[in-house]
């Protein structure tokens, strides 16, 4: 009996999977240090400065009690939420782009945001009501949205285009509404609300950190099970219904776990444009092709929104901008890139 070795075929398939999960190491790595280095300049600009060195020695116990008020109770909710906010933002672009086959599936575009404002701009002002109802309120205006979405490219073979343009439609006419909201409102409540609608980070608070947390935390068996089926979906129904796997099933819970992250996002620092889109397109060429990329979404958003929240902050002297301002500066220019190349004309 002769004994012979791996086949030339097989022994280039481990290589190509020794390659791919290096490079997937390597990039998230790389995301995580970025992550980490923007924390740390986030938590140490300011009105008064501290050091990594006191950033530290805060943060395990000592410091002063100004330098604890400061790091506790004014920068670190703020950094935090911007992270935990941005990594949900980059997750659901992710599903939703993966599920749709299309670089232009971001819940701003597609008017989930648009739907999640309403609802919530409602609550607050015909209602009055503020604090967990506004999550609650816009989980809803989200969910609606993504129904009427789906219900719009159900019947067709260009779903995804289809669903793309009835969520431009969506999201006009969730200005409108949202627009018409502000007028009926009084000035001070407007002048509050037009802040959060823009979105901004200025007034996180440990509790709102915590209700988003929880969320993310809870739309895990989500991503994750999503993130199992999805490649099969994209080789179509009947193929994905030969291995077990009903696509319809796939996207009710891929949209239900990306409208999730988006509305609590929304609901606490409000509809921040342009993240959830950026963040894939960004993270899945780091990883190679044939990549749905959502942990390195999430990074490269968590990246991102702690960034804008920076320029936000100081590069205007004495001018703190709502980081939504820089958000949709940034993610128009990036719009226009992705309309300029390839990746535009292949829409």
């Amino acid at each position: 009996m002769t004994l012979t070795g791996p086949s030339p075929a097989l022994a280039r398939v481990d290589d190509v999977r020794r390659q791919v999960r290096r490079r997937r190491a390597v990039v998230v790595a790389a995301l995580t240090a970025i992550v980490i280095v923007l924390v740390v300049v986030a938590l140490s600009l300011g009105d008064y400065p501290l050091s990594p060195v006191q950033i530290w020695s805060t943060l395990t116990g000592g410091g002063e009690r100004i330098e604890a008020y400061v790091l506790f109770q004014v920068r670190a909710p703020r950094v935090v939420m911007a992270v935990v906010a941005g990594a949900c933002l980059g997750v659901g672009g992710a599903l939703l782009q993966a599920l749709l086959r299309n670089p232009l599936a971001s819940p701003d575009l597609l008017g989930i945001s648009g739907g999640s404002s309403v609802a919530a701009v409602f609550v607050l002002f015909i209602l009055g009501i503020t604090g967990p109802v506004l999550a609650i309120a816009a989980f809803a205006g989200g969910m609606l949205v993504a129904g009427l979405l789906l219900l719009a490219g159900r019947r067709t073979g260009d779903g995804g285009f289809r669903i793309v343009l009835a969520g431009i439609g969506v999201s006009f006419l969730s200005v409108a509404i949202v627009g018409y909201l502000m007028v009926r409102a009084k000035v001070e409540l407007a002048a509050s609300a037009l802040v959060w609608i823009t979105g901004s980070l200025s007034s996180s608070a440990w509790w709102q950190v915590l209700i988003v947390s929880v969320v993310a935390l809870i739309a895990i068996p989500g991503v994750l099970t999503s993130a199992r089926w999805l490649p099969i979906t994209q080789l179509g129904p009947p193929t994905a219904a030969g291995l077990g796997v009903r696509s319809s099933t796939v996207r009710f819970v891929t949209v239900l776990t990306a409208v999730l992250l988006t509305a609590v996002t929304c609901a606490f620092v409000g509809p921040i444009s342009f993240i959830a889109l950026c963040a894939p397109a960004i993270a899945r060429p780091l990883l190679g092709r044939g990549a749905i990329g959502i942990g390195s979404s999430a990074l490269t958003g968590a990246a991102l929104l702690a960034a804008a929240d920076l320029v936000a902050q100081f590069a205007i002297p004495d001018l703190s901008l709502p980081v939504g301002v820089v958000t949709g500066a940034i993610g128009a220019v990036f719009l226009l890139w992705i309309l300029a190349t390839s990746k535009g004309r292949q829409l």
